[in-house]
């Protein structure tokens, strides 16, 4: 019902607000389409011309080793001799043996900076976690020369391989070596944890505190209420956090191959040296000394592009299939 004293012609009607809008606005509208859709362009063109050039660049040695390149072990570069299965094995382990390690840690950090620390704290620690990831790479694989792998070497492998070295990947570890897997792992669980963590805290943060306050209502504790409503909320977002840690892992070349020791065929046990491919191709492009060789390192440089592609399309599947459980959309 219309105020006393105002008529119904006094309304304005749909005609006549939108007769409000200028023609700068029309413009602008267009302006913003025009942008955001040529920058999407530029960021589909970028993917395509990496993809390709590199692509182009693999291809005499994709001509002369085909596939058995991917399972082949040796790497002789004066015999023009390649392989990249040893690397490729080096680079799933170190990256998926860092994630089993960042994973867990970073979830737990950021569910003490959203839902457990003290107030007083958050800010200052949140700050310093978010500070590693803007420690140069050069600089962590320094720190894991000189300080943790030679304090890995002395204590960590020892322990681990007196306790464990029945297993096969934990034997050696009496030996004592610094330069090894298992010290790349622990670098890369370094620098994939400010990332992993980061996002891992906004998701939580994200979750509306009427689900939360509801759950303690009811009489559920902290822990219970982080289990049942916190983490389902937004275990997609996590799991694309956490895949986006293994992409940054995928990655590293620069600190992997300051403490991995370089050296293949990859041994069984973790306590060994070891390659990665990324490490592989920044230590050895540069000082390539045959075409041949120049490219097989793209070539490993098309395998490492071909696993990040299917980490991405498979994650993008699994915040899929979690979204449709939580919605249960199609």
């Amino acid at each position: 019902m219309l105020p006393p004293g105002m008529e119904a012609a006094s309304v304005p009607g749909a005609a006549a607000l939108g007769q409000t809008r200028r023609v700068g606005d029309r413009v602008g509208d267009g302006i913003l389409h025009g942008l955001t859709a040529l920058a999407a362009l530029i960021g589909v063109a970028i993917v395509f011309a990496i993809v390709w050039r590199v692509a182009d660049g693999a291809w005499p040695a994709v001509k002369l080793f085909r596939l058995h390149f991917l399972w082949a072990r040796e790497w002789n570069a004066p015999l023009n001799k390649f392989g990249a299965r040893d690397l490729i094995v080096g680079t799933v382990v170190t990256s998926f043996g860092a994630m089993l390690l960042a994973a867990p840690l970073s979830i737990a950090i950021g569910l003490f900076l959203s839902e457990l620390a003290p107030p007083a704290i958050r800010g200052p620690v949140g700050t310093l976690v978010e500070m590693l990831a803007a420690v140069p790479s050069v600089v962590v694989g320094l720190w894991g020369i000189f300080v943790l792998a030679p304090f890995d070497a002395q204590h960590v492998q020892p322990f681990l391989g007196s306790a464990l070295g029945w297993i096969p990947i934990f034997a050696h570890g009496q030996d004592k070596v610094e330069s090894t897997v298992f010290t790349a792992m622990i670098v890369l669980t370094m620098m994939v944890i400010p990332i992993t963590s980061s996002i891992c805290r906004e998701l939580f943060i994200g979750v509306p505190t009427e689900l939360e306050e509801a759950s303690i209502g009811l009489g559920a504790t902290r822990w219970e209420m982080v289990r049942t409503v916190v983490v389902p909320t937004v275990r997609g977002g996590v799991v694309a956090a956490v895949i986006l840690g293994l992409g940054r892992a995928l990655g590293e070349a620069i600190a992997v191959s300051q403490v991995i020791g370089n050296f293949i065929p990859l041994k069984l046990s973790i306590f060994e040296p070891g390659d990665t491919l990324a490490s592989r191709v920044a230590g050895q492009y540069q000082g390539a000394i045959t075409n041949v060789q120049i490219a097989s390192l793209i070539y490993l440089a098309l395998i490492l592009l071909v696993i990040t592609f299917i980490t991405n399309v498979a994650a993008q599947r699994v915040v899929k299939r979690f979204e449709f459980q939580r919605t249960g959309g199609a």
